[in-house]
C-alpha cells in the first residue's frame, strides 16, 4: 500500500501533522508520494527513502493508492477534483477549524494510518454536481456552485427553471446550489438546510433575498436546473468549490447531478450525526461549564 500527500504548505499548522504522518508511514515501510512544491516548503521532513518526490501533486495522486488530504475543508474540496476522475480512497486529516470532511483529528492520525493499512474502514461515496455553459464547458463542484454580485452594491436578477418549469426570478445578493455534501458550508450560514450525504439532491439557496418569503428549496438532482443572469452579466461572479470563472457574456448554466463521486475514509466509529454533533456543538449547555 501507498500513500500520497496533499497539504496546502502555505498552512503552518500541517508541520506537526505531516511530521507525524511522515514518521509513522517510515516506521511501517510504507511509500508515500509527495510533491516537490510540499518538499520544498518542509525540506526537513519530507526526505528519506520512503518518500518519493513528484513534479505535481496530480502526479503524486496518481501513483499513490490512498490519498491523504491535509488541511481543512478547502484542501479537502482541492484535493476531490484531483481525485474526482480515479478510484481512490480520500482520508482527510483536520488542522484546520469545523472540518466537516477532513474528520481525522491530529491526536488521532497513526490510529487512523493503522485502521486505513489493515482495511478497517468504510468508504463514504460523495457525488459531484455538474455545471454545463451554453458553450458546452463543463464544472463540477463536490461542494456547491455560487452566483453572487461583483463590483455593485445592486442586487443581481437570476431566472431559475428546473426541469424545464420555471422556480422563480431571484432578486438576491446571490445564489447557492448546494450538493448534500455542501449543505453544511455556505449553504449552512445562509439559512439553507443540512441534507444528509449520498441523498439524491441539490439545495436551492438564495443569499438575502429581497422578498422575505423567498425560502430554500431542495430538488431531486437527477433532472436539471438551470440558473440565468437577468440584467448586467459582468456585475455577476459565478464559482464553483470556490474557484472563480470568469465569463464573458450573459450565464446560462445547467447543473445535474454529475457521475463522478469521491470516497471518504470513514472509521468504523466515526458517522456523520456524530460529526454534526461535535462540528455543531448540539446539545451543548455553555451554563454546565
Amino acid at each position: 500500500m501507498t500513500f500520497c500527500i496533499i497539504a496546502n504548505p502555505e498552512k503552518y499548522s500541517i508541520q506537526d501533522p505531516l511530521e507525524r504522518v511522515i514518521k509513522w508511514c517510515r516506521a511501517n515501510d510504507i511509500q508515500v508520494f509527495a510533491s516537490q512544491k510540499l518538499k520544498q516548503h518542509f525540506p526537513e521532513i519530507v526526505v528519506g527513502k520512503t518518500i518519493s518526490i513528484t513534479p505535481d501533486e496530480a502526479e503524486a495522486v496518481k501513483d499513490a493508492d490512498i490519498i491523504i488530504a491535509m488541511g481543512g475543508d478547502g484542501t479537502m474540496l482541492h484535493t476531490a477534483h484531483l481525485v474526482k476522475e480515479i478510484d481512490k480512497p480520500l482520508l482527510g486529516i483536520n488542522t484546520g477549524k469545523l472540518g466537516f470532511m477532513a474528520n481525522i483529528q491530529p491526536s488521532q492520525i497513526e490510529d487512523a494510518l493503522q485502521s486505513v493499512v489493515d482495511g478497517k474502514y468504510l468508504l463514504d461515496k460523495r457525488q459531484m454536481l455538474m455545471a454545463t455553459t451554453e458553450d458546452e464547458s463543463r464544472y463540477y463542484a463536490l461542494n456547491e456552485f455560487l452566483f453572487s454580485r461583483k463590483d455593485t452594491s445592486s442586487m443581481i436578477t437570476l431566472e431559475v427553471e428546473y426541469d424545464g418549469s420555471l422556480i422563480n426570478r431571484y432578486w438576491a445578493d446571490g445564489l447557492i446550489i448546494s450538493s448534500p455534501t455542501g449543505s453544511t458550508a455556505y449553504n449552512l450560514s445562509a439559512g439553507g438546510p443540512i441534507i444528509q450525504p449520498n441523498t439524491p439532491v441539490m439545495v436551492v439557496t438564495p443569499i438575502n433575498p429581497h422578498t422575505l418569503t423567498t425560502r430554500p428549496l431542495v430538488l431531486p438532482s437527477i433532472r436539471p436546473l438551470t440558473v440565468r443572469s437577468l440584467g448586467p452579466f459582468d456585475h455577476i461572479l459565478f464559482s464553483y468549490d470556490g474557484i472563480v470563472q470568469p465569463h464573458n457574456s450573459k450565464l446560462d448554466i445547467e447543473i445535474i447531478q454529475s457521475d463522478f463521486s469521491v470516497d471518504l475514509i470513514q472509521l468504523p466509529d466515526q458517522n456523520y450525526f456524530e460529526t454534526l454533533r461535535n462540528k455543531l456543538m448540539w446539545g451543548y449547555d455553555k451554563r454546565k461549564d
